[in-house]
């Protein structure tokens, strides 16, 4: 399974999020909110039970419940990222939800938030498409500073160009791929500890309007993504430091061809 394709298999299971008993506006508000979220709002009404409290689903399955003016008072200066612990209830459950029209900052938040943890654990393996050696320029030197944290391991993708970047401290790896020059992802395995394991997985948009894709928490989904990088793009064994490293794409022929 491509990454294009995981991303649709997210993007077919909508959420809902049911408001009983909403106030005047809460609907509107919450639906505003979640706009680029691949999550529906609409409202309930029940005779008994409190007002104003939402219950997030998917089809028949629950994922919580909790009162909407906690949502609203903590979702406002979110932004996209990784620590569960600076989430509201509900923003909790939608890791592995589609969003969509993310612009490049946005993604740059999100990113940094995986790149953030890998830093603090510093240990494990990070991986990183970057679409083009344009869009590593700017980060080179942050990863070469990730690249000489103790023993986390730093591996960059790219569709080669016609200046490929000097990398020294992590493992730079050129594959002539559609999937590599139109998705931005980054994912850390966590250093094997499944709470530590996160990803971020899009693909631009070819209308111009952002990205979409999802983040993920789930520790299969995250060793998923590691193992299609790792066998598509033919990754050697090594110590992830040192000079670019030319790989080639094995999976799906029609969108590829060796470097």
């Amino acid at each position: 399974m491509s990454l294009s394709e995981l991303i649709a298999g997210v993007a077919a299971a909508e959420r809902t999020l049911t408001v009983f008993n909403p106030r005047e506006g809460v609907v509107d508000r919450l639906a505003e909110h979640f706009e680029d979220r691949n999550v529906s709002v609409e409202a309930a009404t029940v005779d008994s039970g409190p007002s104003n409290y939402a219950v997030l689903g998917t089809g028949e399955k629950f994922h919580t419940a909790v009162d909407v003016a906690h949502v609203l008072k903590d979702a406002e200066d979110v932004e996209p990222g990784f620590e569960r612990e600076s989430y509201a209830p509900i923003l909790d459950h939608l890791d592995e939800t589609l969003f969509t029209s993310y612009d490049r900052q946005k993604m740059l938040n999100a990113t940094r938030e995986i790149e953030d943890r890998a830093w603090r654990v510093g240990a494990g393996q990070l991986h990183s498409g970057f679409q083009t050696g344009d869009n590593l320029d700017p980060q080179l030197e942050s990863y070469n500073r990730l690249g000489e944290r103790n023993d986390l391991f730093v591996h960059a993708y790219i569709y080669p160009s016609a200046d490929v970047p000097k990398v020294d401290n992590f493992q730079l790896h050129l594959a002539r791929s559609a999937e590599v020059r139109r998705s931005w992802f980054v994912v850390y395995d966590g250093n094997g500890v499944d709470d530590y394991k996160c990803g971020l997985v899009a693909e631009e948009q070819p209308d111009g309007q952002g990205f979409r894709g999802f983040w993920t928490y789930d520790p299969s989904t995250v060793d998923y993504v590691l193992s299609h990088l790792t066998t598509t793009y033919s990754i050697i064994e090594s110590d992830g430091r040192g000079d670019s490293e030319v790989t080639s794409s094995s999976t799906h022929p029609a969108e590829s061809e060796s470097v």
